[in-house]
């Protein structure tokens, strides 16, 4: 655990964290801009999926990316491209110019959370690597999630309110200048490292990837709608996104901490198995708020150790440039699922209604559930040759 206490460790989240903030103003922050604009949601999506079209594009080349410059060098480049991309929003309200700019902020991210993982990776030691995973995801939600609280600051000024999260980017820099250490987190001739060759060895890593960005996104966006659905009032509803996120907050360095010491794949299966049974009991929970707000509570957790968990995997099974290739194969997961799956959940919440959005998120788990017990079943098999 002593790297959780190192400079550059600290030096490292935190940076990270700050670009979470920024994160997570600017894209409620643009969804506002549009709509003030007379905008629909159609044109809302099309500049989120912008973003998550520009983190696919580089997807292929991460790894020789961060062959070639140090993890300091990776991520100072990806803070100065998107605090940019962001502040330049301030002067064009021309849709085109801000979809390319949504692409370049998608890149940037993409590289800075794929190298960023990957180090916090090769920086934890096997024995605390679930813990030392967990703290990283914890700041960065936290961070994240006080970025609409910075929104409701700087909305009404409308003629800087991008300059000002582009700025909130440049925040990172002194905490990166910081680090001592900035080692390449991927060599220059490593075999296996290409995302081929990776992919096969994690599907399910891919999969509980997917699982939770669709958890997440739907937490933020539809779930309100499925408690409104049961009867509660709206300023009631939203606080059920609000269960969900503590739990993924508080929980995490917990669960992290039974990980280290029961063993990352058993509590890894065991958060799946409580995930599905609470998504199974939820519809009929919400009736009873005694049982509703621990039940979502829990979720939460559980829902966010699935992700957590499988950043750890990443860090048990890859090294050098095959963890760079697993940590963009995670990040691309995630901007797919994010991107299809409330479109997925939207429709069918509309023809069916609004309890199909369990539905969606309790296939997601249990494929999730099924993929981890197959990895497992087969891991099993090649030891007895």
């Amino acid at each position: 655990m002593k790297v959780i206490f190192s400079r550059d460790f600290v030096a490292l989240i935190l940076s990270v964290a700050v670009v979470g903030l920024g994160t997570g103003a600017t894209l409620p922050l643009t969804a506002l801009a549009l709509t003030d604009a007379g905008y629909g949601t159609d044109v809302v999506g099309l500049l989120t999926a912008a973003q998550a079209a520009g983190g696919l594009l580089v997807v292929p080349l991460t790894s020789r990316i961060a062959a070639r410059f140090s993890g300091r060098q990776v991520i100072v480049g990806a803070v100065l491209a998107v605090a940019l991309a962001t502040a330049l929003m301030q002067f064009t309200s021309n849709l085109w110019v801000w979809g390319v700019l949504r692409v370049v902020c998608g890149v940037a991210l993409m590289l800075l959370f794929t190298v960023g993982e990957a180090w916090v990776n090769q920086l934890a030691d096997d024995a605390s690597r679930a813990r030392v995973i967990a703290i990283y995801a914890t700041h960065f939600t936290l961070f994240q999630m006080t970025g609409p609280v910075l929104v409701s600051r700087i909305a009404p000024f409308a003629g800087w309110r991008f300059l000002a999260c582009g700025a909130v980017f440049l925040l990172a820099l002194p905490m990166l200048a910081a680090i001592r250490a900035t080692p390449r987190v991927a060599g220059e001739h490593e075999p296996h490292g290409n995302w081929r060759h990776v992919l096969p060895r994690m599907p399910a890593l891919v999969v509980g990837t997917g699982f939770f960005a669709l958890f997440d996104t739907l937490a933020l966006s539809l779930i309100p709608l499925f408690a409104m659905a049961h009867g509660f009032a709206a300023s009631v509803a939203v606080l059920f996104a609000s269960a969900l996120l503590l739990g993924d907050t508080t929980l995490q360095f917990p669960i992290g901490w039974l990980a280290d010491h029961l063993g990352r794949e058993r509590v890894h299966i065991g958060a799946a198995v409580v995930v599905v049974l609470l998504l199974a009991l939820l519809p009929w929970a919400v009736a009873t708020p005694w049982l509703c707000w621990p039940l979502l509570y829990v979720l939460g957790g559980a829902a966010g150790a699935i992700y957590t968990l499988s950043l750890v995997a990443c860090g048990e099974r890859f090294r050098g440039a095959a963890l760079v290739s697993a940590s963009s194969l995670v990040g691309a997961s995630w901007s797919v699922a994010s991107f299809g799956g409330p479109l997925v959940a939207g429709a069918l919440m509309k023809r069916i209604g609004n309890d199909a959005l369990i539905g969606v998120l309790l296939a997601s788990a249990l494929s999730f559930l099924f993929a981890a017990l197959w990895e497992k079943r087969r891991a099993a098999v090649r030891a007895l040759q």
